[in-house]
């Protein structure tokens, strides 16, 4: 795990390098500063000349200005390293979630993503900038500090055998209580942010039902135990103070008792600048640890955020390209040889079980089928955004497995029942179909989605901006530019999956109409609940349980499958009762 995080750094080694020598620097310049001092203190009670002391006051003067120098330049250095330690980091998981597959996506959620690649980075970052600046200060400043101090003090170094141990065994043991409690508080942050995720995206479905104050108490429950956690890591912490205090007062209180008798009585050749050096020093060696345990504590919190970083760093694409891809889709014909299918390895039952069905280029195909019948499951093994798990899909006559995933997915145009528009003018949208589209084929693809007209009403037609997930515009809207965005790939394949579904029937008919004049040659396969929609495609096919239960055109079914016949007759009833 640690060689995984340490490889993020890379560019940045110069500045963390530097943050090391820097600090070395600092703390060497910090534990000589006392001892001069204690030096200048001597020579004034032995009464020195005036030229003598300025001398070493000057030494003083720029030893610290030194110390300054050295401290402020690691803190850029540290600043830059840890900075550009995160970025990469963020950069290395987000490029990792490119490669992932939909079974891959599936094993984390969106806000637990979204957990890793802010407050787990963040919590890692201030540990890397801990470990890289004061990890290392402390420890040479209490290994320095201890060392000057029995170089200067040797009796009354005896005050730190005390408080050191003490200190030490006190602060393991908060960091140790208060651990548990910080690992829990960050589990919930997924939580949280899961909360916040589900309420902003569905905005209009809460207004709609009055359930804000339902959203609230949820928000506010997710909030509390976090609250509720870090409180109580947080009241352990806290602890760290007080026993600082204590430690620090006994090793005065020691060192002036002791050593002023010890001046008095002219002993182990203790003076004035002997007990203000070692007062000096034991603050040094208990704030370094102090802050050694601080370091602990971070270190620790910030493992289980490393641990979470490293889930979605090593989590291994289910997906991958063949050695010797091919690279070319030959035409739009598709063929299920036995295909089944499950979502995950450990699931009971197939969402999709012995399909067989072949595709001509250039067909339109219809299917038709309940919730849960295996419709989207089944078209989304042709561009392969998932694998078959037995039997296989042939595109081209090729299987599916031995294309370049990109020059498959190229050649497949796919419209998802979750129709997606993103931040950004209308011809920013259209071009994630084809970034080099000129402004005639985007009109055309808009004309042939019957998206032109309402674009034009729009009082800076093709420039207006969309808001994130196109939220101003109507469901019926967002699902006519998203079809002009699949066919400016000018796809060998276009999939359809209840992709009209919020547009009226006759702006239905006239899209299917476009199809067939200016894509014939496009295979075209389109998922719907009105029969209306696929009546006259050359295809129909009918699913229930995961299973192709009929296959045929229109009238053929009508008269042989049961599940079809009922769904027109229902569709048909229905459309009487409308017109009555």
């Amino acid at each position: 795990m640690l060689k995984k995080l340490a490889s993020c750094v890379r560019e940045y080694k110069k500045p963390t390098i530097l943050t090391l020598i820097f600090i070395v620097g600092e703390a060497i310049i910090e534990t000589l500063i006392p001892f001069m001092t204690a030096d200048l203190v001597n020579k004034i009670k032995a009464g020195a000349e005036m030229d003598v002391l300025v001398k070493t006051g000057l030494l003083l003067v720029l030893m610290a200005i030194l110390s300054l120098c050295c401290g402020g330049i690691a803190g850029f250095t540290c600043a830059d390293a840890s900075a550009g330690f995160a970025k990469n980091l963020r950069h290395d998981i987000f490029r990792r979630i490119q490669t992932f597959s939909f079974s891959n996506i599936d094993k984390f959620s969106t806000a637990s993503l979204v957990t890793r690649m802010t407050t787990d980075i963040s919590n890692v970052q201030m540990s890397f900038m801990m470990i890289i600046r004061t990890a290392i200060r402390s420890p040479l400043m209490l290994i320095f500090s201890v060392v000057m101090a029995y170089i200067m003090g040797g009796a009354l170094a005896t005050a730190f055998v005390i408080a050191i141990p003490v200190l030490a065994c006190g602060l393991l043991l908060i960091a140790k209580f208060a651990m548990p409690a910080f690992r829990a508080a960050f589990r919930k942050y997924d939580k949280l942010n899961e909360s916040i995720e589900e309420n902003v995206q569905a905005m209009r479905v809460v207004k709609g039902f009055s359930r804000e104050e339902y959203e609230k108490k949820k928000f506010g429950k997710a909030s509390d135990n976090i609250r509720n956690d870090f409180l109580k890591a947080e009241r352990i912490v806290v602890l760290n103070s007080p026993l600082m205090q204590l430690c620090l007062y006994f090793n005065m209180a020691f060192i002036l008792l002791v050593g002023s008798k010890m001046a008095i009585l002219g002993q182990h050749g203790i003076d004035v600048g002997q007990i203000s050096a070692m007062i000096t020093y034991g603050f040094q060696i208990l704030m370094s640890l102090m802050m050694l345990s601080m370091i602990y504590v971070m270190i620790t919190m910030s493992a289980e955020s490393a641990k979470r970083i490293c889930e979605v760093l090593d989590e291994v694409p289910e997906l991958h390209d063949p050695e010797n891809p091919v690279l070319e889709v030959k035409d739009g014909s598709v063929e299920f040889k036995n295909v089944s299918f499950k979502y995950s390895k450990g699931a009971k039952a197939n969402a999709l079980s012995a399909i067989n069905v072949k595709i001509e280029s250039g067909m339109t195909v219809g299917i038709i089928g309940g919730t849960g019948s295996g419709k989207s499951s089944l078209v989304q093994l042709i561009p392969r955004l998932y694998d078959a798990t037995e039997g296989s899909v042939t595109v081209g006559g090729v299987d599916v497995r031995d294309y370049d995933m990109t020059a498959l997915r190229d050649s497949v145009s796919m419209v998802l029942q979750k129709n997606t528009l993103f931040s950004g003018t209308i011809k920013d949208n259209l071009r994630w179909g084809n970034e080099n589209a000129t402004d005639e084929e985007m009109v055309e693809a808009c004309v042939l989605a019957q998206a032109d007209g309402f674009i034009s009403s729009f009082p800076e037609g093709y420039d207006t901006f969309i808001e994130q997930g196109g939220t101003n515009v109507s469901g019926g809207q967002k699902q006519r530019l998203c079809i002009a965005r699949a066919l400016l790939k000018k796809p060998k394949i276009l999939i359809l999956d209840d992709s009209t579904s919020a547009v009226d029937t006759k702006t239905d008919a006239l899209i299917r109409e476009g199809f067939k004049k200016y894509i014939p040659d496009t295979t075209k396969i389109i998922i719907a609940q009105r029969i209306s929609s696929v009546e006259d495609a050359d295809l129909i096919l009918v699913m229930d349980g995961g299973t192709v239960v009929g296959a045929g055109r229109h009238d053929e079914l009508l008269r042989t499958n049961g599940i079809y016949r009922e769904v027109y007759e229902e569709q048909t009833k229905g459309g009487d009762g409308d017109e009555e």
